[in-house]
């Protein structure tokens, strides 16, 4: 399953918007991460998100 991102200014206007990925961190953490290239104000960004689920890298180490 991917998750969906979207990012918006203040106003609530759509800017840009990401799929992030399932993804096994090098630290063992289980989450999601994803980027993405963005405008605003009619300058290019680089966007990046990463969601992280809480604990899942002291689960891997107490499996081990």
């Amino acid at each position: 399953m991917a998750v969906l991102v979207i990012l918006k200014d203040e106003n609530g206007e759509t800017v840009g918007h990401m799929l992030a990925e399932p993804k096994t961190f090098r630290t063992g953490s289980r989450g999601y991460f994803g980027t993405a290239k963005v405008v605003l104000g009619g300058k290019r960004y680089q966007a990046q998100v990463q969601l992280v689920e809480i604990g899942s890298g002291q689960a891997e180490k107490a499996s081990q």
